[in-house]
């Protein structure tokens, strides 16, 4: 009996034990679920104030509100909602308009809110730019304040990775504004603006005329001093290759640039595979538009090395272009008696590099052996060519 009843004690005891855990326990969660709830309902109170005090009168009241969604949004989670939730309480429009102010500090705060409203939300991007933004950016493009254009380029960066944007962008004519930052920005503005072009030429309605050939001189130069398998590289070296496929002036000035095609050849042999593409094409572009006039250009910057190499080791477009290009650069007839040994040995310095010494002869073999076929090929269908040409009757006089 007394054993029972100390047994009976102690399961009361562990039971009251439970209870009171159980009490705690939900006593917690619900402490946790206020907590958040209050959080929640502090953030929206905020969010609501700072919307209602962009539309003071006091323009320090407006600047202070700016500072503040800026303040906010450099904390905010990647995966915050509070971009979505401060557009939807209506600050994108009173925020527009301080871009155009007189006061200094307005058009500084309003640029960095509407920067950080806009970053990681296309949605933002998209209402930011039918709120007027981009009048207001093109007129502080042209200002003379480093430190508003720097901002005023990242803006433009930021919006026109929506596509949705691009159009107006480009239509109210900030691309030539992105060129004058490419020769006269600071070195951040630069990188942005390359950037911001580079998303603009993905709008195929517009891309053959965002760029002319005053943009070939600053990006050649930018080229020049960039690491040639970098991102920027990437970026660069494609809007020089939409230039010169399209513009004779974009053809001409390279010519006229301080090593303008060795750049290119140099991104061609140092190049990431992207880079490398583009600088291929770059190349062949020249070449295909006036094979006389730019062979011995592209030949006196030693070409040839870094275009068998990407016949071997580039992406699928790079050995097709380079294929395309080491065709149209091929000798004449009189040059072609001494060539052979000159393009054997070159082939074997390739051989070495990409394979080592062990294997050099065998790759130098079948590199050798691909060109004499793609030869070959070029050469039947030159013949079926002409033979098709020649059966055809002449019907013009008929």
């Amino acid at each position: 009996m007394v054993v029972e009843e100390n047994q009976n004690q102690m399961m009361d005891s562990i039971a009251g034990e439970s209870a009171m855990t159980a009490t705690v326990l939900v006593d917690e969660a619900e402490e946790e679920t206020t907590t958040t709830n209050t959080c929640k309902n502090t953030k929206e109170s905020l969010i609501l104030h700072l919307s209602k005090k962009l539309l003071h009168r006091d323009l320090d009241f407006r600047i202070e509100a700016a500072r503040e969604i800026r303040k906010m949004l450099r904390k905010s989670p990647v995966k915050s909602s509070a971009r979505s939730k401060l557009a939807d309480a209506g600050v994108i429009p009173p925020l527009v308009p301080m871009l155009i102010s007189s006061n200094i500090d307005a058009r500084h705060a309003s640029l960095l809110a509407l920067l950080n409203l806009a970053v990681r939300n296309e949605r933002n991007k998209i209402e930011i730019v039918k709120a007027g933004a981009v009048p207001p950016l093109i007129q502080i493009l042209k200002l003379h304040n480093a430190s508003l254009r720097e901002l005023a380029t990242a803006a433009i960066l930021t919006l026109s990775a929506a596509p949705a944007n691009q159009a107006t962008i480009i239509t109210s004519g900030v691309p030539p504004l992105l060129v004058q930052i490419l020769s006269s920005g600071t070195v951040q503005g630069k990188v942005d603006a390359v950037t911001a072009l580079h998303n603009l030429s993905a709008c195929k309605e517009y891309s053959a005329s965002i760029l002319d050939a005053k943009a070939v001189s600053p990006l050649i130069h930018l080229l020049k001093e960039c690491k040639k398998h970098s991102k920027f590289a990437e970026k660069a070296t494609a809007l020089v290759e939409m230039i010169l496929s399209n513009s004779e002036d974009g053809r001409n000035a390279i010519t006229c640039c301080e090593a303008g095609i060795l750049t290119l050849v140099e991104t061609v042999e140092d190049g990431s595979p992207l880079s490398i593409e583009h600088a291929v094409g770059a190349l062949l572009s020249l070449c295909r538009s006036d094979r006389d006039k730019y062979r011995k250009l592209i030949l006196k910057e030693g070409a040839i090395p870094g275009l068998l190499s990407s016949t071997v080791e580039g992406t699928l477009k790079s050995r097709d272009r380079a294929r395309v290009l080491l065709d149209l650069l091929r000798e004449t007839p009189r040059e072609k008696e001494m060539a052979p040994l000159i393009l054997e040995k070159i082939v074997y310095g390739i051989a070495v590099h990409v394979d080592g010494a062990e294997k050099a002869a065998e790759t130098a073999k079948k590199l050798l052996q691909d060109m004499v076929h793609r030869s070959m090929e070029l050469s039947i269908k030159s013949i079926q060519h002409k033979s098709q040409s020649a059966t055809i009757p002449d019907i013009s006089n008929s």
